[in-house]
């Protein structure tokens, strides 16, 4: 459904990045109005903006004062969307100032309000920026977190603006949210999400591998960080866009996996496996391409890998909700049942794969088996759709035993 809009600029290099993200939104029929601050007409200017949007551009409170442009933007917005949110706006937006149009509209909105920050990484990881970070998302705010890449210059790390089309789908996110009447309710958490499909080296150009693309995986991902959550993906051979406001680890084989989860498991609140993991790897692998030569080729020896899902159930910490998938063929609610208790998660998500299902494609089709006896069937749909009600089911894990938040949660804002 089309919403009205205020698309923030602050003044950063990456503001042209904002003019992918703006089309987007009035292709999709929402009203934008662009508010950038003064400074960052220097990289993008007002022409721009105005042809873009259909809409007029202003910069300070005092245009049109007899409009009352902060109070009314700020009441008719239905999603405030800064991008990019520079280390100075997120002070500024911090302390409550209103010094120009588009801080008086922060403080103004009642709405959804999303900051997609890009800068260098020494002002990401500056005890200050961190500090005001956590200070707007304590307020209910949605602060994402940057990507890792090129910066200016020769720079690179932590501070990448996220690609447009990933902050629209946070945006969409967000909107959904909203029109349903719901909080993010994930904010404050920390969850650890795994996606993709592992590979166990034979040589340096062979590999045992599986047909896992890592889609449910980012959908749990974008939908998780949508909701507010602080979120760790480790990424197992997967060619697909980062979500905007994830971290993102990139692991081969198994036993990388195995490390990177449980090392970024420990302080997490919640935990998904949605990786699928190679259940035996090479004894040995060669270090030369393995060629033919005309004879019967030697047995190929396999060794078993970790039971990842397992060893994170084993060491879950009070309160932690663990989450396996289970990928099956046929007899799904009875193999999903033997896996649930075998294995100890608190909830096992069980869909039937092979023949074009699941792997690789944008829906899915699943049964949440849960350590309570609970059987929450979900019908084929889009892979967002199965990540929600995934998060639904955490969050409830989540919260009180009244439903109220635990001592992490926090409410969103209005």
């Amino acid at each position: 459904m089309p919403a009205r809009i205020v698309l923030g600029v602050g003044a950063g290099v990456a503001a042209y990045k904002a003019c992918e993200l703006l089309r987007l939104f009035t292709e999709a029929g929402h009203r934008v109005r662009v508010v950038p601050t003064e400074d960052s007409l220097r990289f993008v200017g007002a022409a721009t903006w105005a042809a873009l949007s259909g809409e007029p551009v202003a910069t300070s409170a005092f245009a049109d004062a007899h409009d009352v442009p902060h109070v009314r933007l700020g009441k008719e917005a239905e999603l405030v969307f800064v991008a990019p949110a520079t280390a100075d706006l997120l002070a500024r937006a911090a302390a409550g100032l209103a010094d120009d149009l588009l801080t008086a509209i922060l403080l103004m909105a009642r709405c959804p309000v999303v900051f997609a920050p890009a800068m260098h990484t020494e002002m990401w990881e500056h005890p200050a920026t961190r500090a005001n970070v956590r200070t707007l998302r304590e307020r209910g705010c949605l602060v994402l977190d940057p990507a890792s890449g090129r910066l200016t210059g020769a720079d690179a790390g932590p501070g990448r603006l996220p690609e447009p089309a990933e902050l629209y789908q946070a945006a969409v996110r967000v909107l959904a949210r909203r029109s349903a009447g719901l909080a993010p309710d994930l904010a404050g958490r920390r969850v650890v999400i795994s996606a993709g499909g592992t590979r166990e080296e034979l040589d340096p150009v062979r590999f045992i591998g599986n047909w896992s693309s890592g889609r449910q995986g980012y959908a749990l991902a974008r939908t998780a960080a949508a909701r507010g959550a602080e979120v760790t993906l480790v990424s197992a051979n997967v060619d697909l866009a980062e979500p905007a406001g994830t971290k993102v680890e990139r692991v081969t084989s198994a036993c990388q996996l195995q490390s990177a989860m449980l090392a970024a498991a420990e302080g997490a609140d919640a935990v998904v496996m949605a990786a699928a993991v190679a259940d035996y790897r090479p004894e040995a692998r060669s270090d030369k391409k393995i060629k033919k030569t005309g004879a019967a080729p030697e047995p190929l020896r396999l060794v078993e890998n970790p039971d990842i899902l397992r060893e994170l159930a084993k060491g879950r910490r009070p309160g932690q909700v663990i989450v396996g998938f289970a990928a099956e063929t046929e007899d799904m609610l009875a193999h999903g049942r033997d896996k649930l208790a075998a294995k100890g998660p608190d909830l096992l998500v069980v869909n039937r794969v092979g023949r074009g299902i699941a792997f690789g494609t944008d829906d899915n089709e699943a049964v949440v088996l849960a350590a309570d006896g609970s059987v929450t069937p979900v019908p084929q749909g889009p892979k967002d759709v199965l990540a929600d009600v995934v998060w639904d089911l955490v969050a409830a894990r989540l919260a009180g035993p009244a439903g109220q938040p635990g001592p992490r949660g926090r409410a969103g804002r209005p």
